[in-house]
């Protein structure tokens, strides 16, 4: 087992909403990422998954927790070191169209980041080194003078691939970098992600809602619901015994390419709505949801815990069988 590129212990990020209230975006989330591997990190929408890429690259100040980059706490980095560990993670951003500005050429966009860290001496090295990045996202190096504007929003995410890139980092967010995409592009970007990572030597955290995707791209997978970590696993485990009930609703929610299967699958339904994050149930947060939950779920926030062998998920009734009648919700 290799050391850990990062460290992520009982992270937590809250956002003051004004007249005393509080939202409670992330919750005591740990986890690690070994050098070269993709963390997948799946959930509904509001669960926290993009608030905890954005908090490990500072875009967000932690309320409380600890991160560490190869050995480094980002979280108590001076602003001038921090600048330096920049080059070393970066994030490409959900939405192509929002994230380059419209005013600026894509010379300047990826060359921006060389400009500040200063890793060109010239105008023709820049040139040279923007070239490169675009040839090496599929791009022709000629295109660097358009506008955003002139691209397909697939051509727009590998400039913003390249952007990343640009700084030669070793760590990557890739915040929902498909989800603003046509389906017929997305296995396009995934595919240059994952030969990007094996050419360069990159360690990814992938943020997504499709769950096929995550399994294609991710060495294991994490599962947030309601600003928490519920489940970690090895992806191929994780899909095939998921131990949680809320994961297991999600894996019965993915399609299955066989007809024959697909109509025999039995789907697990989710009745209710997501709790606030600003008022979150007591104990666990599923509970309101659960078909598993019993009086100790209201009382005890159960603890990530290793069940098998580097699987790990909170739940007091892990891995036991969910109720025949689909999504009943106990008055606990």
């Amino acid at each position: 087992m290799s050391t850990p590129l990062l460290e992520v212990n009982n992270l937590h990020k809250q956002f003051a909403l004004g007249k005393g209230r509080t939202l409670k975006a992330v919750t005591d989330v740990s986890f690690s990422i070994r050098e070269g591997e993709t963390l997948g990190v799946v959930g509904e929408s509001g669960c926290g998954k993009s608030t905890v890429g954005r908090t490990l690259l500072r875009l967000y100040e932690p309320t409380s927790g600890e991160a560490k980059f190869a050995g480094t706490d980002i979280y108590k980095l001076p602003p001038r070191k921090l600048k330096a560990l920049r080059r070393d993670m970066q994030m490409i951003f959900q939405d192509p169209y929002a994230s380059l500005n419209p005013r600026m050429t894509v010379m300047d966009i990826i060359g921006e980041a060389l400009d500040i860290h200063k890793l060109v001496n010239s105008r023709a090295e820049r040139k040279a080194r923007v070239g490169e990045l675009l040839e090496l996202v599929g791009l022709n190096a000629d295109h660097a003078n358009r506008y955003p504007h002139e691209f397909s929003g697939g051509q727009r995410q590998r400039i913003g691939i390249a952007r990343a890139l640009a700084v030669k980092p070793r760590f990557i967010v890739c915040d929902e970098p498909i989800s603003a995409l046509d389906v017929s592009i997305q296995a396009q970007i995934v595919n240059l992600l994952k030969r990007l990572q094996r050419e360069l030597g990159l360690t990814y955290l992938f943020i997504a809602h499709d769950l096929s995707m995550v399994k294609y791209i991710s060495d294991r997978v994490a599962v947030m619901y309601l600003g928490r970590l519920v489940e970690l696993a090895e992806s191929a485990e994780l899909y095939d015994n998921p131990l949680h009930p809320y994961t297991r609703a999600l894996m019965s929610a993915v399609p299955i390419p066989d007809p024959n299967l697909e109509a025999r699958k039995k789907r697990i339904v989710i009745k209710g709505d997501l709790p606030s994050a600003i008022d979150p149930p007591s104990g666990c947060p599923f509970r309101t949801r659960c078909p598993l939950a019993q009086e100790i779920c209201a009382k005890e926030m159960p603890p990530l815990a290793e069940h098998r062998s580097g699987h790990f998920a909170a739940c007091h009734f892990a891995g036991q069988p969910v109720p025949e009648q689909d999504g009943v919700v106990p008055a606990i």
